[in-house]
């Protein structure tokens, strides 16, 4: 991966506030100086929501993905690195669409004697006009015909004529050389998954491999005195939520996740532990705040970190932030609370992982809300909610009702529950001041989810 260059990262800043680089790394050294000062600054100075989401983006897209040949019996998952372009003209020659005759000319037509065409044969000695022969489906098409007619739309009579029960007019069932795509042309762009059915295209178009993006590397670090791995929370203690849910959240998002390792609120571990990884991203949990041991933005500064987004405008999630640790190196740094956790993943994990792994955006999903949403009055919210079932996603829409399918908020929606988000379909994007029933939002996939376009478009 190569770094982009310093002109479009100081535009990408520009995107979460008026801070340039100086005053952010000032602003570190107040926070750990005066925590307090920290809190009031992250009130003032969080980023709005879609920029901070937007910059995300942009920096994961600011470096071309690695790229390896894989077998195309591997491949199934990945996402293409270069734009899949045809080896070959496809089809690769004139091929018979039926079972049927090769006939050339108008009829009737003498059947010739000499054998079926049949599918991965050489080619059949050439038609003269008048001639017909029997032809089998993905056969070459011979030389000097004109059309293929299916079995079930002739007879032969007595004489041994060809008649056709049907008109007959040129080229019919003859699938003709280069009419799905010529060599060289362009089949699929970058970023494109690889599903089934490219795989079968590829195979079509003379591919034995293709070059798949390499999944961006991730490390998870878990922090916290107080989480237990095992049995019911005691004496103070809870159970870690975050650490089962992450790694197979983000392999759902393309990463490969190496480990996901627990330490507790320890400055010089969590500085050990940055120091130490070789991941393209490494994400944390709990300590981006100015508690007494919250020690991810010391630690940061300590590392020489660049602070990129420093608090977001978003509820719940709002102490979460972005660094950069080195060129095409990143720490996404989310909320101790589950379903705050769950915001940061996806206003900023997400898009950076999808850029770093080279696949393309998702244009965004909207659906009208059923019920009012409580909005906050200067952040952004983000609510789970759930598809209605089936009969109320109909196509037909009522007279007067919004043209856009509707999605019902779910309760359990507090920065510490997940209550709400096991159940859910996505996330609907509130603005300040909260929604309406009726209105129409910006929708969140869940990468898990059922996303297809009939459902929030």
């Amino acid at each position: 991966m190569t770094d982009p260059d310093d002109d479009g990262v100081d535009e990408a800043l520009a995107l979460v506030g008026p801070r340039d680089r100086d005053r952010d790394r000032e602003g570190q050294k107040d926070r750990d100086q005066d925590g307090s000062q920290g809190r009031n600054r992250e009130r003032h100075e969080a980023a709005p929501w879609a920029r901070a989401r937007s910059l995300a983006a942009r920096l994961g897209g600011g470096h071309p993905p690695r790229a390896r040949q894989t077998p195309l019996a591997d491949a199934l998952g990945g996402v293409l690195a270069r734009p899949l372009t045809a080896l070959t003209d496809l089809p690769s020659f004139d091929t018979s669409a039926m079972d049927g005759w090769a006939v050339a000319g108008p009829g009737p037509w003498r059947v010739r004697e000499d054998g079926s065409v049949l599918a991965g044969h050489a080619a059949a000695a050439p038609l003269d006009d008048g001639e017909a022969v029997r032809i089998a489906t993905g056969a070459r098409v011979p030389s000097g015909a004109t059309a293929v007619i299916r079995s079930e739309h002739s007879r032969t009579d007595t004489a041994g004529q060809l008649h056709a029960l049907r008109d007959v007019t040129h080229g019919q069932d003859i699938r003709p050389r280069g009419q799905e795509c010529r060599s060289g042309d362009a089949l699929l762009p970058a970023g494109t998954p690889v599903t089934p059915a490219v795989l079968g295209l590829a195979a079509a178009a003379g591919y034995d491999d293709l070059p798949t993006a390499t999944r961006p590397r991730v490390e998870v670090l878990v922090l916290g005195d107080e989480l237990l791995t095992t049995g019911l929370p005691h004496d103070g203690l809870i159970r870690d939520a975050l650490g089962p849910m992450l790694a197979p959240w983000l392999r759902a998002l393309g990463a490969e996740v190496r480990s996901t390792r627990r330490i507790g609120d320890d400055a010089d571990a969590l500085h050990a532990a940055l120091s130490g990884s070789e991941a393209d991203v490494v994400i944390t949990t709990g300590g981006t705040a100015a508690g007494p041991v919250d020690h991810v933005h010391p630690v940061l500064l300590k590392a020489g970190a660049e602070l990129l987004v420093d608090g977001v405008a978003v509820r719940p999630g709002h102490p979460m932030l972005l660094a950069r640790l080195a060129p095409a190196r990143y720490l996404v740094g989310l909320p101790g609370n589950p379903l705050a956790a769950v915001s940061g993943l996806l206003t900023l994990a997400e898009p950076l992982l999808r850029g770093l792994g080279g696949r393309r955006g998702r244009a965004p999903h909207r659906a009208a809300v059923r019920d009012a949403v409580p909005g906050h009055p200067h952040d952004t919210r983000l609510v789970p909610v759930a598809l209605p079932p089936a009969p109320a996603t109909s196509r037909s829409t009522p007279r007067g009702e919004s043209r856009f399918p509707y999605v019902v908020p779910l309760r359990y929606n507090g920065p510490a529950m997940l209550r709400g988000i096991a159940a859910a379909d996505g996330l609907a994007v509130v603005p300040p001041g909260g929604a309406r029933a009726g209105d129409v939002l910006e929708i969140l996939d869940l990468p898990w989810a059922a996303s297809d376009e009939e459902c929030f478009t």
